[in-house]
This record gives structure tokens, C-alpha cells and sequence, in this order.
């Protein structure tokens, strides 16, 4: 098993592993649906920050060019965080129809 895949049941948020920070206390005694949920909600929220930093940006009203820089970089790593994720599980999937019963 790969060893990025070990931790699945673990629940690291996407700000939390921008911080480098680990919630497991946090989440124990939920069930993986709500995690992911509540993970895909914290990355939405992100998308939407960075897409406002860009406007921002595009129209000149930005106050703080680092913050808004950082905004995008969230954003950015969160959703390549959520792919990885995601093709992980795909991943996953496909090995459990290949194992023959």
C-alpha cells in the first residue's frame, strides 16, 4: 500500500495541511462522507477567496498584494490537493475491481 494512501482515515483539511497542522482529534467519530463534505466545503470557500483576490487584482482594488498573492496560492494548492485526493480514491476503485473474489 502506498504510503500517502496509509492516512486516509485521517482528516487533514485543506488550511490544516497548508499550516502543516493535523485534526485527527477533531474528527474522530465521523464517518469519511462528512469528512470529505466538509474538506470539499473548505476547498470550495478557498476557490472562491483566490477568485476574488484575482478580481481584485483585475480591477485595482486590491488592498494587500501578498494577501491576495497568498489567496491564490491557497486556492491553487488546495485544489491540487483535492485532485490528488481524488485520483487517489480512483486509484483505489479500480484496484478493488481488479482483486478477483
Amino acid at each position: 500500500m502506498d504510503k500517502n494512501v496509509q492516512g486516509i482515515g485521517q482528516q487533514l483539511s485543506t488550511s490544516d495541511l497548508l499550516q502543516g497542522k493535523n485534526k485527527t482529534a477533531k474528527t474522530e467519530g465521523k464517518d469519511f462522507g462528512d469528512v470529505l463534505k466538509e474538506t470539499l466545503n473548505e476547498v470550495n470557500e478557498l476557490q472562491k477567496e483566490g477568485q476574488k483576490a484575482m478580481s481584485d487584482i483585475a480591477t485595482g482594488q486590491v488592498k494587500d498584494l501578498h494577501q491576495a498573492a497568498i489567496a491564490i496560492d491557497k486556492a491553487e494548492l488546495s485544489m491540487k490537493m483535492m485532485l490528488e485526493v481524488r485520483n487517489k480514491a480512483i486509484n483505489a476503485y479500480k484496484e478493488i475491481l481488479r482483486t478477483q473474489i
